[in-house]
C-alpha cells in the first residue's frame, strides 16, 4: 500500500518564489491527509497534485502561517459540492480559529467537525493511527506521529504444504488469520512485521516528547527554522536549527530526516551541510517534491523530485 509525504509548501513564516506557506500531503492507499494549510495551500495543491477531496485535516498550531489556507480551501470544497464530511483536528483553541476561518470564507454546505485533541491522543484508523504530541513552540502546537499497524509475518509455503494444507485458497485464508484444516497461522507465519511510521514536528525548540515519538520511525519531517550561528535566537522564537534537527534524528534513530519550514535568512546549501555534518541521512525538499516510504523490507524511504507535466507524479 502507497505511504508517501507530498510537500504542499516548505517555507518558514514567509513565502517566497519557490516556496510555499507549509501544508504537508500525507497520501495512504485512498486516504488523504492534510498536515496544516498555510495561505494558498489549496493554489499549490491544483498547481501539482490537484485539490482532492481531503479525508481530514491535522493543525500543528495556530500561528497564521500555518492555517490561513482554511478559509478559501473549505469554501472551494463548498463550491464543488462536497458531500462528504470533513474532520479538522488541532490543539485547544481550534474551534474558536474554524470560527474564525468561516466568518473569513463563508459557511459550507456539508458537515464540518473542529476535534481540539489532549497531548498524547490517538486517533485510530483503518490500519493505522495518527498521535498528537506536545512539542515546544510558543503557545499550544502539536507535532504528529502517524504509525501503521503491526503485519502478519512472512508466509512460508513450504511448511503450509508440509502440514497438509492446498496452495490457493487455503493459503489465503490462513494468511487472513484463520486456522484451515488443523493448521493454524501461527505455524506457517513468521513474527509480524512493523508498520511504517512517519513523524511531523510542526514549528518546535528540540524537545524530549518528539525525540521520544520519533524513535525508529521510517522519516522525520522537522523544521529547520535557522542555521546553527542562530541558536539562540532559535531558542527564543520557540524554533529549531537545522543540525538540532539533525541530532534529534540521529538520536530517535531515524531513517530519513526531512528538513522543511526552511527560511530565505539562511542558503540552502548552509543547512543541508549543517545537518549532514551530524545526520548524513538528510534530505531538504523543494515543494512539490514527494518521499516515498516503501515497507523496510523493499527498501529505504526515498526522495522524488517534482517534475511538472509528469503523469505519475499527479496520481
Amino acid at each position: 500500500m502507497e505511504l508517501s509525504i507530498f510537500f504542499a509548501g516548505t517555507a518558514g513564516s514567509v513565502p517566497t518564489a519557490r516556496r510555499g506557506l507549509p501544508a504537508i500531503l500525507v497520501r495512504r492507499g485512498g486516504d488523504r491527509i492534510l498536515f496544516d494549510c498555510g495561505e494558498g495551500t489549496q493554489r499549490q495543491l491544483v498547481a501539482s497534485v490537484g485539490l482532492a477531496d481531503l479525508t481530514e485535516i491535522f493543525i500543528t498550531h495556530f500561528h497564521a502561517d500555518h492555517w490561513l489556507g482554511l478559509p478559501g480551501m473549505l469554501k472551494t470544497f463548498d463550491l464543488r459540492g462536497r458531500e462528504r464530511p470533513l474532520t479538522i483536528h488541532g490543539p485547544a483553541g481550534l474551534r474558536s480559529m474554524l470560527a474564525l476561518a468561516l466568518k473569513m470564507g463563508g459557511g459550507v454546505g456539508y458537515e464540518l467537525t473542529a476535534v481540539e485533541l489532549e497531548p498524547g491522543e490517538v486517533r485510530r484508523r483503518d490500519g493505522y493511527s495518527i498521535a498528537a504530541v506536545p512539542v515546544s513552540h510558543r503557545g499550544p502546537a502539536f507535532g504528529y506521529v502517524l504509525y501503521e499497524d503491526d503485519r502478519p509475518g512472512a508466509f512460508d509455503p513450504e511448511a503450509a504444504v508440509r502440514l497438509g494444507l492446498r496452495p490457493g485458497p487455503e493459503f489465503g485464508l490462513v494468511q487472513r488469520g484463520e486456522t484451515v484444516r488443523g493448521v493454524a497461522p501461527e505455524q506457517v507465519l513468521g513474527p509480524a512485521r512493523e508498520g511504517r511510521k512517519l513523524v511531523l514536528s510542526g514549528d518546535t525548540r528540540p524537545c524530549e516528547a518528539l525525540r521520544i515519538a520519533a524513535h525508529r520511525a521510517d522519516v522525520l519531517v522537522h523544521e529547520a527554522t535557522f542555521a546553527e550561528q542562530e541558536r539562540e535566537r532559535a531558542r527564543e522564537n520557540g524554533h529549531s536549527t537545522a543540525a538540532q534537527a539533525a541530532r534529534l534524528a540521529r538520536d530517535a534513530e531515524v531513517r530519513l530526516l526531512a528538513l522543511n519550514h526552511v527560511s530565505t535568512r539562511h542558503p540552502l546549501g548552509l543547512l543541508r551541510d549543517e545537518a549532514r555534518a551530524v545526520f548524513e541521512p538528510t534530505v531538504l525538499p523543494r515543494d512539490f517534491d514527494t518521499i516515498e516510504i516503501p515497507f523496510p523490507e523493499r527498501g529505504r524511504p526515498a526522495l522524488v523530485r517534482w517534475e511538472a507535466g509528469d503523469p505519475a507524479a499527479a496520481s
